[in-house]
C-alpha cells in the first residue's frame, strides 16, 4: 500500500507518506506502530454510504478509512474519533492535504466515551446513517512491545461489546455497523452484535485460494430482524500469489464492495 517513504518528525514520532488507492490518498502516518493497510480500504469498501449521508468512524487512527470512504463516496460526510491526540491530528492533516475538510473532521475521544462527551464533541445520539470501526482484536496474551500498536490492536474481553454500544447509540433506526475483525473471532462478534442488530452479513477474506480465512468483513443494520447472511468470501491473491481481478478492484481503484445480505 506504500508508495512513498518521506521521513518527517512530529509528536507521534518520525512520519512516513504513504498513498492508498493507487494514489487517489496520500496520507501521513507515524513509522513505528500500528499502520494502515488493506484491512481499512476493505473496510471502507464495505460501508454502503451513499452521497449525502454522514458516517462516523471509531478508532480512525490517521483516518485511512473514513478518508478513503469519503474519497469514493461523493457528497458523503465523515467524523474521525481516535483516542490518540497524535494520531488525530495526523487524521486532521490527512484530510486536509486531500482537499476532504470540507466533509471529514477528526475529533480526539475514546470510542467508549459517554454519549454526552460524544454530543459535547458535535457527535449526537441517532446522527449517523453508518459506522465504521476497525476495532483492536487482539487477545492481551499476545501484547506488542510497541506501546502504539499495542494501544491500536489488543482488546480486552468487552472491547467489542463497548464499540458497538457506541455505535448503536450513534445511529439512527435501521443505520449498519460495518467492522472487521479476525476471522477466528465470528462468534463473539456475533454475540456482541446480537443485542441492538439484525440482517448480519458476514463476508470472510481469504489471503489466497484453498487456505482459511484470515479477516471477516461483518455488517449489521439496527433495530433490524434480519436473518443471518454468511456471502461468499474475497480472495486477495490468486495461485500465483498476483492480486485477484476484485482484489484489484477494491484495493487499486475504490471499487465498492457489496455486502447486500439483508
Amino acid at each position: 500500500m506504500a508508495a512513498s517513504f518521506v521521513p518527517m518528525s512530529g509528536e507521534a514520532g518520525p512520519i512516513s507518506e504513504d498513498a492508498l488507492l493507487d494514489g487517489k490518498l496520500v496520507l501521513r502516518q507515524p513509522v513505528r506502530g500500528h499502520r494502515f493497510g488493506h484491512d481499512s480500504v476493505l473496510l471502507a469498501a464495505a460501508t454502503p454510504a451513499r452521497p449525502g449521508e454522514y458516517a462516523v468512524e471509531l478508532g480512525a487512527g490517521v483516518g485511512a478509512a473514513g478518508l478513503a470512504l469519503a474519497r469514493r463516496v461523493e457528497g458523503l460526510t465523515v467524523t474521525l474519533v481516535e483516542i490518540d491526540p497524535a494520531l488525530t491530528a495526523l487524521a486532521s492533516e490527512n484530510a486536509t492535504r486531500n482537499a476532504l475538510t470540507d466533509r471529514a473532521r477528526a475529533v480526539c475521544l475514546d470510542a467508549r466515551a459517554k454519549a454526552a462527551e460524544f454530543t459535547a464533541a458535535g457527535l449526537a445520539s441517532g446522527s449517523a446513517d453508518h459506522v465504521l470501526m476497525n476495532p483492536p482484536f487482539n487477545a492481551p496474551q499476545n501484547l506488542s512491545p510497541d506501546r502504539a500498536r499495542r494501544l491500536a490492536r489488543t482488546a480486552s474481553d468487552e472491547m467489542l461489546a463497548q464499540w458497538l454500544h457506541t455505535a448503536a447509540r450513534l445511529l439512527r433506526p435501521q443505520g449498519t455497523v460495518t467492522l472487521i475483525w479476525r476471522a477466528d473471532g465470528l462468534g463473539e462478534v456475533l454475540a456482541a452484535l446480537a443485542a441492538g442488530f439484525g440482517a448480519i452479513a458476514v463476508m470472510p477474506i481469504y489471503p489466497k485460494p484453498g487456505v482459511p480465512a484470515i479477516r471477516i468483513l461483518v455488517r449489521g443494520v439496527k433495530d433490524s430482524r434480519g436473518s443471518l447472511t454468511v456471502l461468499p468470501g474475497l480472495v486477495l491473491a490468486d495461485a500465483d500469489n498476483g492480486p485477484t481481478a476484485q482484489a484489484e478492484g477494491i484495493l487499486r481503484r475504490g471499487a465498492a464492495l457489496g455486502m447486500s445480505g439483508s
